[in-house]
């Protein structure tokens, strides 16, 4: 394929499909498909599917009891011939409960596309779509089998998907990410931090808070004490960082609280600081006396390493350059499937999706302009991987 003619006959030839990726765009986003809600999950994966079929590709839906169906679409033009395998990785749950629809409907806007999911990430998967309908069109087959997985639990921690997405990947020669561009510029994400979530259980006394109060142990307080401690831990300036996210406890004001939780974040950019960050979480002791704690959970998501990404950067940014666009890289806190992939040194490039900004807010959007362009980078790394 010569680069600079290929990327310019996939961009002319996306450019007049925008208006049908907004109305495929839409029809995605007006299925609800919250993490939690299996019935929901499958509903819509069940059209994703469809999608897929259309295309000709090999779908399958990996059945899962509690939460929502994997979809897997293997397309493979040539058929036996195949040398080599392609992953293409992205997920369909997003963070919204059924009914955000009612106040924060899908909506265009002075060239966005708003909605619940469109940049986080179903802008991602139309732009795989329209890729393949690309390569379709000017007859050029790419010569690797390309596996599209697309999963139910990315936002819950992938728990019923990691074992899926890594034998995959471990069959793979390179990794591409749909999740959303960094920034408006629409740099493509070449490192990320380990994730994980740790809870913190406080047990006490109950007592009366008005007649005894010296016989309780405040379980809310022992929480409190301890947020304060771990809350020193952070370190911005070797990519450490601790949030107390969700915390409960207590019945009622007059009772001294025998019960209390928190759940913290916890980001780190080196493995060594995610292990050495746990042991220090399970270090920890009561400072009340009397109080109890239970330490559970830990990281779960590697730090994606920017050496892992180098080379399928470079290709990305010349086919990029191709089309007279300047693809920029990015390394950002949050994690995705593609920690899983890079941890297994499988080249892995992630933030291939959507161009847009406000994720998991009420503002979410996308920049329509942005996703024929998005989905001609694809085509374009599918066809010279």
């Amino acid at each position: 394929m010569k680069a600079a003619s290929q990327m310019l006959a996939f961009v002319k030839w996306l450019r007049p499909r925008e208006v049908a990726m907004i109305r495929l765009l839409g029809q995605f986003v007006r299925a609800e498909s919250p993490s939690f809600d299996k019935t929901a999950v499958d509903g819509f994966g069940k059209i994703v599917a469809a999608e897929w079929g259309r295309r000709g590709a090999r779908v399958t839906l990996l059945r899962r009891r509690e939460r929502g169906d994997h979809v897997r679409a293997e397309w493979n033009p040539r058929g036996n011939r195949a040398m080599g395998q392609i992953l293409v990785l992205g997920h369909l749950d997003t963070v919204y409960g059924l009914g955000t629809l009612a106040r924060m409907p899908f909506r265009l806007s002075r060239g966005r596309a708003y909605g619940p999911g469109t940049f986080d990430m179903k802008g991602g998967l139309v732009i795989a779509l329209f890729a393949v309908d690309a390569l379709a069109a000017a007859g050029y087959m790419p010569e690797k089998r390309i596996v599209f997985l697309w999963t139910s639990d990315e936002e819950i921690g992938s728990g019923t998907s990691r074992a899926v997405i890594e034998r995959e990947a471990r069959r793979s020669d390179a990794v591409l990410v749909l999740e959303p561009a960094s920034g408006l510029d629409g740099c493509v994400k070449t490192g990320r931090k380990g994730v994980g979530e740790i809870e913190i259980v406080a047990t006490g006394r109950a007592a009366h808070a008005g007649l005894n109060p010296g016989d309780g142990i405040n379980a809310i307080e022992e929480t409190a004490l301890q947020i304060a401690r771990f809350s020193r831990w952070n370190q911005a300036s070797r990519g450490i960082t601790v949030n107390a996210g969700v915390i409960e406890g207590g019945t009622r004001t007059n009772v001294i609280p025998e019960k209390a939780r928190v759940v913290v974040d916890v980001r780190a950019a080196r493995a060594g600081d995610m292990r050495a960050l746990e042991r220090k979480f399970r270090a920890l002791r009561p400072i009340l006396r009397g109080a109890k704690l239970q330490i559970r959970g830990g990281f779960n998501r590697p730090p994606m390493d920017r050496k892992i990404s180098a080379a399928l950067y470079a290709k990305a940014r010349a086919l990029a350059k191709e089309m007279g666009v300047t693809l920029g890289e990015a390394y950002v806190g949050g994690g995705s499937d593609g920690n899983f992939t890079a941890a297994l040194r499988v080249p892995t490039l992630d933030g291939l999706g959507a161009v847009g900004e406000g994720a998991h807010g009420a503002d979410e959007n996308i920049v329509i302009r942005s996703l024929p362009q998005r989905a001609a980078l694809l085509a374009g790394l599918l066809a010279t991987i």
